[in-house]
């Protein structure tokens, strides 16, 4: 009986020390998941000030007294103040018929961020369209 007392003894003196093990395991567990969030919250960010600038490059390309050269200096120019010129590196704009009626389509190809600013290039694309508006 004495053995099993010390090893009961023994089992129980080695919880000793685990609480800053602990505290540290799960520390760095919510340290990451707090990251994560913050990093899904940009991609998110970013795809949406890219949407938002497509969709106001068609518009603007789409007025009566514009063209689709200003439509694309729009949008550029929307993601350089917001996120980055680099960002704003490959955006082009075609006119097309869309439902029938001519319209507007600006699509900008752009970096996913996956970690901070820096990701997988060309990975995000978005479209907008316009319906073309004219003085007739």
């Amino acid at each position: 009986m004495s053995r099993v007392h010390a090893r009961a003894t023994a089992a129980a003196r080695g919880d000793e020390g685990s609480s800053p093990v602990e505290f540290v395991l799960v520390g760095a567990l919510l340290t990451f998941a707090t990251l994560a969030v913050l990093q899904l919250g940009l991609a998110v960010y970013v795809r949406n000030v890219v949407h938002d600038a497509a969709v106001e490059g068609a518009h603007h390309a789409a007025l009566a007294d514009t063209s689709p050269a200003d439509g694309l200096a729009r949008s550029r120019d929307l993601i350089s103040r917001t996120v980055g010129a680099e960002y704003a590196a490959d955006v082009t704009v075609r006119e097309t018929a869309s439902f029938g009626y001519p319209s507007v389509e600006v699509t900008v190809r752009t970096t996913l961020p996956l970690l901070g600013l820096l990701g997988a290039p060309g990975a995000l694309e978005v479209s907008a369209h316009a319906p073309v508006e004219s003085f007739d």
